[in-house]
C-alpha cells in the first residue's frame, strides 16, 4: 500500500564545514569527471541534498515568542551583521547544497542509455526541487542574490553578479513547477522517502507568500491540497514527539536518529529545573497572551478569560504549547509560585524541594513558563539528545497558507473557512462538522480574517521556526520587537506586590491588537512585572539579512541597504 506521506531517510551525521567563499562548484563524493554515470552514483548525489545542514529552520528565539532569561540575539538585539555566525552557516551551506544540486542536473547526461527517460525526469526534478527550496531560501532572506544553474569554476564565479529578484523568483517558481510535474506523488513501503510533487507545490506556496505574490500561493497550495494525500495527523500534542514518525501531516522533512547522531539538541535548557533541566528557554509572556479563549475571542474580549487562571478556558493548543501550573510535567507538579518551596514528585509519591520556583532556585524560569509543545520523557534519555522528526512543512501551513493567500486577495469564500477550521478543529480534537464543540470561524469581513488567520498561525506553529518569517513578511517586526521581554519581579517583590495582594498569576489583562500581540507595558508601569530584557529591531534594515561581509570583499557583492 502506498504510504501519505515522505519523509527522507538518508540520515547525514555530520555538519558540513563552512567556509568563508561563495561555493558553487564544490568537490563532489567520486570524480568530478566521471560521477553520476549511473542511478546508484545519481542516486548517492541526491541523497546528499538532505543533509541536516542543508535545511535549517528560522530560530524561535529571533522572534517574540521567546524568553532565554536577559539574553537577546542578534536580531532581537539588532547586532546582526554580516559576520553574524548564522548568516555566514546559511549563506555557505546553501550554496553548497545548490552547487551539488546543479552538479546533478549538469551530470546526468554521464547515465544516458542507463537510465529511463522517466528516471532522467525524476531525478532531474528532485535536484530542481532543492535547488529551488535553496534559492528561495537565500532571495527571502538576503534578497538579491547570485543566481547559477550550471557548474562553475571559481574563477567564473568571481565574475557573476547579484540578479534582482524579479528575474530569480520566476527561476524559482519554474524549477517548483517542474519538480510538482515530474515528482511522484507518494512512495511505496519499501521506498525510501524523498521529495514528492506535494512538497514542491507545499514550499512554492510558503515562498510565494513570503514574496507577496498571493495568487501564486493560493494556486501552489490548492494543487497541494487537491491531490488529497496528506491529512491533519489526529492528534495536535502527539505530533511533535520522538515517538511520532512519518506522520501523514509531514509534507517535507528529515529524521532524526539517536543512533546515527542526528538529533534536537540543547534539551536542557527548555526542561524545568525539577526534571533535570535548567529552565531557561522559555514561552514569552506575548505568546501566552496571544491563545485565544474557547469561544474564539481574544483574552481582553472573552468573559471566559481570568488573569488568576490564565490557562482556563484557552484554545487546547495553549495548554499543548506551554505547560499549565498544578499539573504534572516529566515527574514533577509545576508550579513556579514564590511560596510553592515544595513540590511533588510521581515516582517517589512524595513532596521535593521546588526548584522550579525562583524563590528556590533563583534561575528558575525568568517568567514562570516552560515549553510544553514535543518535551516528553524521552528528552531525559540519550545524554540529552531527542530524535523527533524535523518537520519542514506540514499540512496545517499548506491550508493556513490557502485561506491567508485568498484573504488577502479577499476572494473569502467556504474554502477559506473550511481550511481554517480544520486546523482549529483539531486542535479541539473533533470532526470540523461538529461546529458547536469549537469556535468555528464563520466571519467573511477581510479584516477580521486576516486577525483571526495570523492569531491561528501563531498558536498553531509556536516553536516550529514559523513565527520569524511570518512576522518578516507582514512588516510586523518593528513592532513586536521593539517592546521589552517581561517577566515575573523577584520573589520578595512578587510575594508583596502581585501574590498577597491576589493578583497571582497575571496582575491584569493586557489589551491584544490586530495582530495577537499584547501591551504588557501598563503592567510594567504599575510596577506589577519586571524587565529582563529590551528586544530591538531597526526597521531601516533587518527586513533583511546583510550579505556575508566576506563575499562583500571577495566577491563584489552589494551588500543590503544600511548594513
Amino acid at each position: 500500500m502506498m504510504k501519505r506521506k515522505i519523509l527522507i531517510t538518508c540520515i547525514s551525521a555530520f555538519l558540513l564545514a563552512a567556509c568563508g567563499k561563495l561555493d558553487l562548484n564544490p568537490l563532489s563524493d567520486g570524480s568530478s569527471e566521471t560521477w553520476n554515470s549511473n542511478a546508484e552514483e545519481i542516486e548517492m548525489s541526491l541523497n546528499g541534498l538532505y543533509k541536516d545542514a542543508f535545511w535549517p529552520t528560522d530560530n524561535d528565539d529571533w522572534t517574540d515568542d521567546f524568553l532565554y532569561r536577559d539574553v537577546t540575539t542578534p536580531v532581537t538585539g539588532a547586532t546582526i551583521n554580516g559576520e553574524t555566525d548564522f548568516v555566514k552557516t546559511w549563506w555557505v551551506n546553501t550554496y553548497k547544497a545548490i552547487a551539488r544540486a546543479n552538479n546533478v542536473i549538469f551530470s546526468i547526461g554521464r547515465a544516458e542509455g542507463k537510465l529511463s527517460a522517466v528516471q532522467i525526469s525524476r531525478y532531474t526534478a528532485e535536484a530542481k526541487f532543492v535547488r529551488a527550496a535553496m534559492y528561495a531560501r537565500l532571495v527571502s532572506h538576503y534578497n538579491n542574490i547570485i543566481y547559477t544553474e550550471t557548474a562553475l569554476d571559481i574563477e567564473e564565479a568571481m565574475k557573476l553578479k547579484q540578479e534582482d529578484r524579479s528575474v530569480s523568483v520566476p527561476k524559482i517558481f519554474a524549477d517548483f513547477d517542474e519538480a510538482a510535474l515530474n515528482l511522484p506523488k507518494t512512495y511505496g513501503a519499501n521506498e525510501l522517502k524523498r521529495a514528492t510533487s506535494g512538497a514542491a507545490l507545499a514550499l512554492k506556496a510558503r515562498f510565494a507568500l513570503q514574496m507577496g505574490d498571493y495568487a501564486t500561493a493560493a494556486t501552489a497550495a490548492k494543487a497541494c491540497i487537491d491531490q488529497n494525500v496528506y491529512k491533519l495527523h489526529a492528534d495536535f500534542s502527539s505530533l511533535f514527539l520522538s515517538k511520532t514518525k512519518n506522520s501523514v501531516e509531514t509534507i517535507f522533512g528529515l529524521p532524526r536518529s539517536v543512533a546515527l547522531k542526528v538529533t534536537l539538541g540543547d534539551l536542557q535548557n527548555y526542561v524545568p529545573r525539577n526534571a533535570g533541566g535548567w529552565g531557561a528557554k522559555n514561552p514569552s509572556w506575548d505568546l501566552l497572551c496571544a491563545f485565544l479563549c474557547k469561544d474564539g475571542l481574544p483574552i481582553d474580549e472573552s468573559p471566559l478569560y481570568n488573569p488568576r487562571r490564565p490557562f482556563d478556558n484557552r484554545d487546547p493548543r495553549c495548554t499543548a504549547t506551554i505547560q499549565e501550573f498544578q499539573k504534572s510535567h516529566l515527574g514533577y507538579t509545576y508550579q513556579p509560585h514564590p511560596d510553592s518551596v515544595k513540590v511533588w514528585k510521581d515516582a517517589d509519591q512524595k513532596y521535593v524541594e521546588n526548584k522550579d520556583t525562583r524563590s528556590v532556585a533563583i534561575f528558575a524560569s525568568y517568567n514562570g513558563l516552560v515549553w510544553r509543545k514535543g518535551v516528553d520523557n524521552d528528552w531525559l534519555l540519550n545524554s540529552w539528545n531527542a530524535e523527533p522528526d524535523k518537520i519542514i512543512v506540514r499540512y496545517a501551513d499548506v491550508l493556513l497558507m490557502y485561506a491567508e493567500a485568498k484573504i488577502e486577495q479577499n476572494q473569502v469564500d467556504q474554502s477559506v473557512l473550511d481550511a481554517i477550521n480544520a486546523v482549529r478543529a483539531r486542535a479541539y480534537g473533533v470532526p470540523v462538522a461538529n461546529v458547536a464543540e469549537y469556535p468555528a470561524v464563520t466571519v467573511t469581513d477581510q479584516a477580521a480574517l486576516r486577525r483571526i488567520l495570523r492569531i491561528e498561525r501563531r498558536m498553531e506553529f509556536a516553536l516550529e521556526g514559523v513565527r520569524y518569517m511570518d512576522i518578516i513578511r507582514w512588516k510586523i517586526a518593528e513592532k513586536v520587537l521593539n517592546t521589552p521581554n517581561f517577566g515575573l519581579l523577584d520573589p520578595a517583590d512578587l510575594r508583596t506586590k502581585v501574590v498577597q495582594p491576589g493578583l497571582w498569576f497575571f496582575p491584569q489583562t493586557p489589551d491584544i491588537d490586530e495582530n495577537g500581540s499584547a501591551n504588557l507595558l501598563p503592567m510594567y508601569n504599575a510596577g506589577l512585572i519586571k524587565q529582563v530584557s529590551l528586544r530591538k529591531f531597526d526597521e531601516t534594515r533587518q527586513y533583511l539579512w546583510p550579505i556575508p561581509t566576506s563575499e562583500v570583499l571577495s566577491s563584489h557583492l552589494t551588500q543590503n541597504p544600511n548594513y
